[in-house]
């Protein structure tokens, strides 16, 4: 019912028009200019920020009813609520040419934030300046009793986000040193609870009792973010809220102007016990602000990690032990960067954390601004840190990876260190099997990171494997998706090796595919393994072919392919080219079975197959072996119907002595021969035999390459010509006509009509189909999969000025 209601008021706001909102506003209008605002102007307020929010484009109104909005915010006996509207709708209205607000001589940090809220929404930067110079002035000096400056913070936050050349440096100054104090230096007994002014209030209320810990204890230290009172006083909130934005304010201001020596002019253990002994020191306010705020945040950040180790006894609590515990760890990253004399205490002190850490799940997310602190200090510190990357690199991922946003967290921290990690470990490149165990079951939200991840993944080394990886990626999912359910299952699945398994479920830890399994989801690489391991496993999780998050990832595979070969062309040579080209017509018949994802898969290979032909033209006598087996296959017209073609082509148009030296007569022969065979195989008409639908572009290119290689053997020229004369009998048969339309037959008997025609000019068929390397870059040579040189039309033309067939 409510959920009915808001929707229509909403239809109604986003409905309203132009005309019905200014006769709105001056009943808004009316309201306001009363003696005192009540409840109904609040409800019409209400109704007019509805109005001008709900929509996606601007609304206006006039200036009077702007004017008016301004004033009644300003006005200091009006009600806080009213101006709280008012605020709200001057804010959706911004930018507001009619806006005459200004800050300047406010002085109730109240109203300075309402009104600042709606100046730094113009998004003018000198607004923007004029905000931050008055709240730092509103700061800077004594409030009046029952005013508080933790409305000015959030104000400040969003000043520094905004534009922080805003503030001078003696304004940071300024802040910095309030910020110390109000971090060290909080009350730790709770506050004195508000009076309800009920009849049962009792004046004589009870003292406020100590700040407490997570877990019910008395705190015995400075208070923080995860000390727990009923009540918090003015200096606590100031805590917290600096706290908040401690991490934006290091990284604006905490780095600027530091008064540390260069690092030339004393040892790095020097500064370290200097940076000791002021931490020690009694007299740390005579530091300049911005070293004292430094020191003041690390000893901050180690009671928060220190309170961490606490057990709380509310989850709530728990939660926000483990979000505190982050947030240390990375200011004391930043304040390590900013001052490498603290480096050494932070390292000790993160190596205790990890230790204590690291074999719990839950604190999963502190390990990464851990990982972070050691790759950035580790060096620095003399710390080996592999221990910590090899806990993250295997356990994190092959535990968690259902958990997705550690699983983003996890591939940006790996994104955002990738170069640093292959500079400084091996273990970022050995467990890159784990980290696809996040695409495979985070797929598509991860796509985009991993766009940019797998370049530094990829090198001669991993290039085989991580090809396979890609293509089994939607396997993978189905195979996580069974490790879970195992994980969970309520009976242990059989394991009798008798015993054949009927579910994926059983099949898990049965003997007769465990091994599979457990080189699928391994969590190092391991590339003198074999994947045709996989075989019977991808028939096996088949079951699972059609669930969602399967066919997402599915979705995913043919975009990282074409990035995998995009990268992988940059460096590959001869060699690797070769194994790429075997692999690839190997694993075109081994795929999962998802059909629609079998197809773009069949379609980025073509057409890479393409691309790695050009790089290395003379795979085509290095592997002819290979593609003689595959385009010898009639199945594979129809299985594979892209793939087949691209080879086809390729080998038409790349077995020559033009681009290999070794390429010979009896290897041209050959080729011709086998794909004659299958021309024939696929154009044979048998009585009473139904026609197998073969796809007209494979038909086409067949008989191009057989063109193409008569023309450089021109002892097979009568053979093909032979041939292409009988295709207009073919193609006028009944059980062919009733096969292919009309286009389709059209395109085939065109095609052969060209073919035949130039090669009756032997020597220009010659010239059109055997260029040198150089005039094959030329705008006669332009053929892509089945389309012939415009040189080809033009003989056809000169020869037959209708189309048809010459006879016999």
């Amino acid at each position: 019912m409510f959920s009915a209601a808001a929707e229509s008021f909403l239809r109604q706001a986003r409905e309203a028009q132009p005309e019905e909102l200014q006769r709105f506003a001056a009943r808004v209008a009316a309201q306001l200019q009363g003696p005192e605002p009540g409840p109904e102007a609040a409800a019409c307020l209400q109704r007019l920020h509805l109005v001008v929010a709900a929509s996606k484009y601007p609304r206006r109104l006039d200036g009077e009813i702007v004017g008016l909005l301004q004033k009644v915010l300003c006005s200091p006996k009006c009600p806080e609520q009213i101006q709280l509207l008012c605020a709200a709708i001057l804010r959706e209205m911004s930018p507001c040419n009619d806006l005459s607000l200004s800050c300047e001589n406010i002085q109730d940090p109240k109203l300075l934030s309402l009104v600042s809220s709606v100046l730094l929404a113009q998004g003018d930067k000198a607004e923007v300046a004029a905000v931050g110079q008055r709240v730092v002035k509103v700061l800077e000096g004594r409030l009046p009793e029952g005013q508080s400056s933790r409305y000015l913070l959030p104000i400040l936050s969003n000043v520094i986000s905004l534009s922080p050349e805003a503030l001078t440096e003696e304004q940071t100054n300024v802040v910095s040193k309030k910020m110390a104090d109000w971090l060290r230096y909080a009350s730790i007994q709770q506050g004195v609870a508000q009076p309800s002014g009920g009849f049962f209030s009792n004046p004589r209320t009870r003292q406020p009792g100590p700040v407490t810990e997570v877990d019910g204890a008395i705190a015995t230290d400075f208070f923080t973010v995860l000390s727990l009172a009923q009540h918090y006083t003015e200096d606590q909130w100031l805590n917290i809220q600096a706290f908040s934005m401690l991490r934006k304010w290091l990284l604006c201001y905490g780095g600027k102007g530091l008064n540390a020596p260069s690092s030339g002019s004393r040892s790095e253990m020097d500064k370290s016990v200097m940076s000791m002994v002021s931490t020690a020191s009694t007299s740390s306010h005579l530091l300049p602000p911005k070293e004292r705020l430094r020191e003041k945040t690390f000893e901050y950040c180690q009671r928060l990690i220190e309170q961490s180790n606490r057990q709380a006894l509310k989850k709530a609590d728990g939660d926000l032990q483990k979000a505190c515990l982050i947030e240390a760890v990375t200011i004391m990253d930043i304040i390590c960067k900013q001052d490498s004399s603290y480096v050494y205490r932070a390292a000790a002190f993160l190596k205790v954390l990890h230790s204590r850490i690291s074999s719990d799940a839950t604190y999963a997310r502190a390990l990464l601004p851990i990982a972070q602190f050691f790759l950035n200090h580790g060096e620095m510190a003399a710390v080996d840190s592999d221990a910590i990357y090899k806990h993250l690199f295997t356990d994190i991922p092959a535990q968690l990876f259902h958990n997705a946003s550690l699983a983003f967290e996890f591939v940006l921290f790996c994104k955002e260190n990738s170069r640093l990690f292959t500079e400084t470990s091996s273990i970022f490149r050995q467990s890159f099997p784990n980290l696809f165990k996040f695409l495979a079951w985070n797929s598509p939200p991860l796509i985009s990171e991993f766009v940019d991840l797998l370049p530094f993944l990829l090198d001669a080394g991993t290039a085989i494997e991580i090809f396979h990886l890609l293509l089994d990626l939607p396997c993978l999912t189905a195979a996580l998706d069974v490790q879970m359910r195992s994980t969970s299952a309520s009976e242990r699945a059989s394991s009798d090796p008798a015993v054949k398994p009927a579910t994926c479920l059983e099949a898990f830890r049965h003997p007769l595919y465990k091994s599979a399994f457990q080189y699928l989801l391994r969590i190092e690489s391991a590339p003198e393994e074999s994947p045709e391991r996989l075989i019977p496993l991808r028939q096996l999780l088949g079951s699972l072919a059609s669930s969602p998050r399967v066919v997402q990832c599915a979705d995913t595979v043919p975009v990282l392919l074409e990035l995998f070969f995009s990268v992988v062309a940059e460096f590959a040579d001869g060699p690797l080219i070769n194994q790429l080209v075997v692999l690839l017509l190997q694993r075109s018949d081994q795929l999962y079975d998802i059909p629609a994802f079998k197809d773009d898969v069949h379609r980025v290979l073509s057409s890479q197959l393409v691309m790695l032909c050009k790089l290395h033209p003379a795979l085509i006598v290095e592997l002819s072996k290979e593609l003689l087996e595959f385009s010898g296959t009639v199945s594979n017209i129809q299985n594979k119907e892209a793939v087949f073609t691209h080879v086809v082509w390729a080998i038409g148009e790349y077995m020559s002595v033009s681009y290999d030296k070794r390429c010979t007569v009896e290897q041209i022969n050959r080729f011709f021969e086998t794909l004659e065979a299958v021309l024939f195989e696929v154009t044979q008409v048998r009585p009473l035999a139904s026609i197998p639908s073969y796809a007209p572009r494979a038909i086409t290119v067949l008989m191009t390459a057989l063109t193409k290689l008569a023309a450089r053997s021109q002892d097979l020229i009568p053979r093909v010509s032979l041939f292409l004369a009988k295709m207009r009998t073919f193609l006028q048969s009944p059980a062919v006509t009733s096969v292919y339309c009309e286009e389709d037959r059209e395109e085939i008997l065109t095609r052969a009509t060209e073919l035949m025609n130039l090669l009756k000019m032997p020597s220009v068929a010659q010239f059109v189909f055997t260029p040198s390397v150089d005039a094959s870059r030329s705008r006669f040579q332009k053929e892509v999969n089945d389309t012939l040189p415009s040189a080809l039309r033009i003989v056809t033309r000169l020869l037959e000025p209708a189309p048809g067939f010459a006879s016999g």
